[in-house]
């Protein structure tokens, strides 16, 4: 039978971690799911330990996908795979935890009921929890900020475009309706913006339901961020914000834009020091 819900993990040298993503995603309390994990040639044992967990569980599928193509060849390559109504993108080594498909999905049915008219509801997001490399979490709660309950996938795109951020956090917060994301090409090239390059295209076909309770674990490296890479995302900001107002040009002015990516810019480099804290103290312990 067809899944309500399809897990995809596009997986690359996880190897220390992977373990842990695999089976926060097998603990849910909603069982109608199927699990595909894409492994993009690791060169660490990932391919192995995923294809461990497939003899033992029957939902679970495991291909593998040829050296090359960024990020985005991987993340669609397990996308096309799937076959449920709704997809989450789960990144090979970060955590759902117990109850969030459950409410999810709990989300989508009570918002949109069988004889409802009018724009359905396209994405559901949920706050999530920031983690280090060893799991310990150092931000409790973060995303969303005012979005709360249902709100037009316009609104939610001019909020986030005015942050200079991502108000939805990473593929683990949200669950997306999978022919939706696939009638707007799949996931989207780019860059850093990859995952919400990609949401705005849905959200322009609809509603979206934000969930204020943290619900997934997002891992964040201990490397220090350079001074490109820096410049490099505030760079890629500006273009999803011009790519957000083509979606939405009634509702997203140039002062949004402006407005944006002066923010982005500036917490590009926030960004960056927070993650040269979090180096030294991993290097610490």
């Amino acid at each position: 039978m067809t899944p309500r819900v399809s897990v995809v993990v596009p997986a690359y040298n996880n190897a220390d971690v992977i373990a842990q993503t695999l089976d926060s995603i097998l603990g849910q309390t909603y069982p109608d799911f199927e699990l595909i994990v894409a492994d993009h040639s690791s060169q660490d044992g990932t391919l192995a330990i995923a294809e461990q967990y497939a003899t033992r569980d029957s939902r679970i599928r495991v291909v593998s996908t040829p050296a090359g193509g960024g990020a985005v060849r991987n993340w669609n390559r397990v996308s096309d795979l799937a076959r449920g109504e709704f997809l989450k993108l789960v990144c090979g080594d970060d955590l759902l935890y117990p109850s969030i498909l459950a409410e999810q999905v709990a989300a989508f049915d009570s918002a949109t009921p069988a004889n409802a008219h009018g724009p359905e509801v396209v994405l559901v997001a949920a706050q999530r929890d920031l983690i280090d490399t060893r799991g310990r979490m150092f931000v409790k709660g973060r995303g969303l900020e005012r979005l709360r309950g249902r709100v037009t996938g316009v609104k939610a795109l001019r909020a986030t475009v005015r942050t200079g951020g991502n108000l939805f956090g990473e593929p683990a917060c949200v669950l997306m309706r999978r022919e939706v994301l696939a009638a707007q090409g799949g996931w989207k090239d780019f860059d850093y913006y990859l995952d919400l390059g990609s949401y705005a295209s849905v959200l322009a076909q609809g509603d979206m339901v934000a969930l204020q309770v943290p619900l997934a674990a997002f891992r964040v490296g201990g490397g220090q961020w350079s001074v490109r890479l820096a410049n490099q995302q505030a760079r890629d900001a500006a273009t999803f914000h011009e790519f957000a107002r083509t979606l939405a040009p009634g509702d997203i002015t140039a002062a949004d834009v402006r407005l944006g990516n002066a923010r982005a810019w500036l917490l590009s480099w926030k960004r960056r020091f927070a993650y040269m804290v979090l180096a030294r103290r991993t290097r610490q312990r």
